[in-house]
């Protein structure tokens, strides 16, 4: 997939992912390439301390 433009969380860099979930486009330093999410989704999606049941919102 191409993508063009800034990162939509940082604004600074160029974005090289689309995420899935949300569509943010993200710089690589914000997606996390192990879940392939967004940093604002990956962070959703990964359970805090004490919370194992955390789910992620797919549109």
């Amino acid at each position: 997939m191409c993508v063009s433009g800034l990162c939509q969380i940082c604004e600074s860099r160029p974005a090289e992912k689309q995420c899935p979930n949300c569509g943010t486009l993200a710089c690589e330093a914000h997606f996390d390439e192990s879940l392939r999410l967004c940093a604002d989704c990956a962070s959703q999606a990964q359970p805090g301390p004490g919370n194992d049941d955390v789910e992620i919102n797919r549109f």
